[in-house]
């Protein structure tokens, strides 16, 4: 595993490319509402699916008794590219997502939103929607400032951390 470092010293583990990636997967139901004008799930609302995958994911990695979510963390930073139009349906899609950087007081975590289908269900396939990223921060909300990471979260993520998301738009 090579190991860098954050501009304020702390690690930056990530995961050597030789490794496979452990994706985490959860079926995230769509909702009416999600539609917009278009006939298609408006690109906001992929926010939604992503935070609803990441909750639903959050409790199996790390357990209702110590869940990251109710000992504070705030979310950094996302980035989103749509690849493929959603369109309203009743089966779930499928979010898979994995950590890709893990520092000091945050990490990433990837995502991509799936079809998740086989094409005999009158599917396409397994489309990709969208590929994500979103920076989280572990935060006391208590001092209003961001808290270390200990080691048992550390290695829960690590479990679960794979490549850096695959964008197009930054072979260009």
């Amino acid at each position: 595993m090579a190991h860098d470092q954050h501009p304020d010293g702390s690690p930056d583990d990530r995961r050597d490319s030789t490794e496979p990636t452990a994706r985490y997967r959860v079926n995230v139901p769509l909702r009416w509402s999600d539609m917009d004008a278009y006939g298609h799930v408006n690109n906001v609302q992929f926010l939604r699916l992503l935070e609803d995958a990441r909750v639903i994911g959050f409790e199996d990695w790390f357990g209702q008794d110590r869940s990251v979510l109710s000992e504070g963390i705030l979310v950094a930073r996302h980035e989103i590219e749509y690849l493929a139009p959603l369109l309203f349906r009743v089966p779930p899609i499928v979010v898979e997502m994995w950590a890709t950087k893990i520092g000091g007081a945050g990490f990433d975590l990837a995502y991509e939103v799936r079809d998740g289908r086989p094409s005999a269900e009158g599917g396409e396939g397994d489309v990709v929607y969208a590929r994500a990223e979103t920076t989280l921060v572990l935060y006391d909300f208590a001092t209003s400032t961001p808290r270390r990471m200990d080691d048992t979260l550390r290695a829960m993520l690590r479990a679960h951390s794979g490549e850096p998301v695959p964008f197009r738009w930054r072979r260009r």
